[in-house]
C-alpha cells in the first residue's frame, strides 16, 4: 500500500507550477496578454494535474486503516525530519483541497491585473495548504500552517475591494499573533519528549499542568484559524474584501486548519487538557452558533452574511470534536467537508452576480428568478444545504455533531439546536430578497444567466452537494477508522487520568 514519494509530488507541483510561470514572467516582462492567458491555461492545467495526482494517491490508501499511510521520510536539519503522511482526516482534506483549487482558477477569470503574480500566489498557497494536511513533524507543520498567511495576505491586499489594505493586515495580525505562542509550545514539546516527530507526539505522556499550558497555547492559533467566537471578527472583513477565489479558498479550506489543529493535536496530545476544557468549548461553540446566526440575519452585504454563517458552522465543528464521541467527532469532519464545498459555492455564486453589478449589497438585487431562472436554481439549492435541509449535504454534519452533542451534554445539545433553528431565518431571507418578489431595479433588466464556463464551475460542485447529502457514506466510511481510533485513545487517557469529559 506503500508508493514513495506521491505525497510530495502532490504537494509540490504547484509551487513547481508557480515557479514556471515566474520565469516565464521574467522572459517577457510587462504588459503581454498572450502571457496571461498562457499563464491562466497553466494554472489551470496544474491544478487539474493535482486533483488528478491526489485521486492516484487515493487509489493507493487503505480506509479500513487509521495508520498513517504513503509515509516519506528523511533527515533534514536540527533533528527535523522532511516527514510526510496521511491518515483518513488528512487525505479528506487534501481531496477537498484539489478538487477547489481549479475551480477557483477558473472563477478567477475577471482578474485582469497582475495575472501572473495573482496565478502564482494561488499555486503557492496551494502548496502550502496540502503540506498542512500530510506533515508528519511538528516543525514542518508549522512552516506550512503559517507559511499560508503570506500568499492570502497579498491576494486581499492586492486585489481585494477598496477596504483591502485594513483587511488583510487585520487577517494577517490576528492569524499571526495567535501561532506565536503556538511556536513556544512547538519548542517546549521538542525540548521536552526530544522529538518532533507527531505520531511519536501522539504517544508521548505530557504531565498534566504541561497539556493545559500546551493545550492553551495550540489553542490559541486554532481558535482564530477557525475562527472562533470571539476572535471571529476579522473574517467578515476578510471575505467582503477578498477577491471572490480568495473567499472560496479562505472559508472551504484556510478555516478549516483550525478544526484540523484541534483534531490532530488538541485531543490526542493532550487528552487530559481537552477534557478539562471540554464545558469552554460547548460554551464558545454554542455562543458562535447563536450569536453569530442572529448577526448574520442583519447583514446587508451578502458575503459578511455568508461570512457570519461559515462561523456559525464552525461552531458545530468545535461541538463535535469536543464530544469525544464517535458521532460527534465524524460529524465534525464531515461538516468541515461539507461546509467546504457548499462555502465555497456561495461564494463563487456572489461572484457571479458581482461581476455583472459590481456590488454586493443585498437591497440592490431582487427578482433574479426572472432574469436568471439558472443561477436562481443553484442558489438556492446551496442555501438550502447551507441551511441544512436532508438530502443535501449540510446536513448529516449538523445531525451527528448535534447526535453526539446529546451524549455529552444535552443542554449543549439543546443549545445547539437553536442554530439549526436560526439558520434558515437568515438563509431562506437572504435567497427571498436576492431571487424573489418584482425585478424592479431597473440595472437588472440586462442582467444575463450563467455562462458555458460558469456552468463548468457550478457543475462539480452541485454534484458534490447532492451525493454527499444522498450518500453521506462516501466520506463517513473513509473517516471512519481514524475517528474511532481517536475517540478510543482519548476515551482511555481521560479515564486512566480521572478528568470526566463532556462537561
Amino acid at each position: 500500500m506503500t508508493m514513495p514519494g506521491i505525497l510530495t509530488l502532490v504537494t509540490f507541483l504547484p509551487a513547481a507550477g508557480a515557479a514556471l510561470i515566474l520565469l516565464a514572467r521574467m522572459a517577457a516582462p510587462g504588459d503581454n496578454p498572450a502571457l496571461d492567458r498562457g499563464v491562466r491555461m497553466m494554472t489551470l492545467i496544474v491544478t487539474i494535474a493535482t486533483f488528478a495526482l491526489n485521486l492516484l494517491a487515493l487509489g493507493r490508501f487503505d480506509w479500513g486503516s487509521a495508520d498513517f499511510q504513503l509515509v516519506e521520510r528523511i533527515p533534514w536539519a536540527l533533528g527535523v525530519d522532511y516527514h510526510l503522511g496521511v491518515d483518513g482526516l488528512g487525505m479528506a482534506l487534501m481531496l477537498l483541497t484539489t478538487f477547489l483549487m481549479p475551480l477557483c482558477i477558473i472563477a478567477s477569470a475577471s482578474i485582469e491585473k497582475q495575472v501572473a503574480s495573482y496565478m502564482t500566489l494561488f499555486l503557492i498557497l496551494e502548496t502550502l495548504m496540502l503540506g498542512v494536511f500530510c506533515a508528519l513533524d511538528l516543525a514542518l507543520f508549522y512552516i506550512f500552517f503559517e507559511g499560508g498567511l503570506i500568499p492570502m495576505f497579498i491576494l486581499i491586499g492586492v486585489w481585494g475591494g477598496q477596504r483591502r489594505i485594513y483587511a488583510a493586515f487585520k487577517f494577517f495580525l490576528y492569524t499571526l499573533l495567535g501561532s506565536i505562542l503556538m511556536l513556544v509550545a512547538i519548542i517546549v514539546m521538542a525540548i521536552t519528549a526530544g522529538t518532533t516527530s507527531i505520531p511519536d507526539l501522539m504517544k508521548y505522556e505530557f504531565g498534566e499542568q504541561m497539556q493545559i499550558w500546551l493545550w492553551l497555547a495550540f489553542f490559541a492559533s486554532f481558535a482564530v484559524k477557525m475562527p472562533m467566537w470571539p476572535v471571529h471578527t476579522w473574517l467578515p472583513d476578510a471575505h467582503v474584501e477578498a477577491p471572490t477565489a480568495g473567499s472560496v479558498v479562505l472559508a472551504a479550506i484556510l478555516l478549516k486548519m483550525g478544526g484540523y489543529g484541534f483534531l490532530r493535536f488538541s485531543l490526542p496530545m493532550f487528552p487530559d487538557a481537552s477534557a478539562y476544557f471540554t464545558p469552554m468549548m460547548f460554551a464558545l461553540s454554542v455562543i458562535a452558533i447563536i450569536y453569530t446566526s442572529l448577526v448574520a440575519f442583519r447583514q446587508t452585504d451578502i458575503k459578511k452574511l455568508i461570512a457570519y454563517s461559515s462561523v456559525a458552522h464552525m461552531g458545530f465543528v468545535t461541538l463535535g470534536i469536543f464530544t469525544g464521541t464517535e458521532q460527534g467527532v465524524q460529524g465534525a469532519i464531515f461538516q468541515m467537508i461539507s461546509h467546504g464545498v457548499i462555502s465555497g459555492a456561495l461564494f463563487l455564486c456572489v461572484g457571479v452576480v458581482y461581476d455583472r453589478m459590481h456590488t454586493r449589497e443585498i437591497a440592490f438585487y431582487g427578482g433574479l428568478v426572472h432574469r436568471m431562472p439558472v443561477y436562481a436554481a443553484i442558489f438556492m439549492l446551496f442555501t438550502l444545504g447551507n441551511v441544512g435541509l436532508p438530502g443535501l449535504s449540510g446536513f448529516p454534519g449538523e445531525i451527528l455533531s448535534i447526535a453526539g452533542a446529546f451524549q455529552a451534554n444535552i443542554w449543549v445539545a439543546v443549545g445547539a439546536t437553536i442554530g439549526v433553528i436560526l439558520a434558515p431565518v437568515y438563509g431562506l431571507t437572504l435567497y427571498r430578497k436576492v431571487a424573489f418578489g418584482k425585478l424592479e431595479n431597473p440595472k437588472l433588466k440586462d442582467i444575463t444567466d450563467l455562462d458555458p464556463r460558469e456552468w463548468v464551475i457550478f457543475i462539480p460542485l452541485v454534484v458534490a452537494t447532492i451525493a454527499l447529502g444522498l450518500a453521506p457514506v462516501l466520506a463517513l466510511d473513509f473517516t471512519a477508522a481514524y475517528a474511532d481510533k481517536l475517540v478510543e485513545t482519548y476515551r482511555a487517557a481521560v479515564q486512566a487520568s480521572g478528568i470526566g469529559a463532556g462537561g
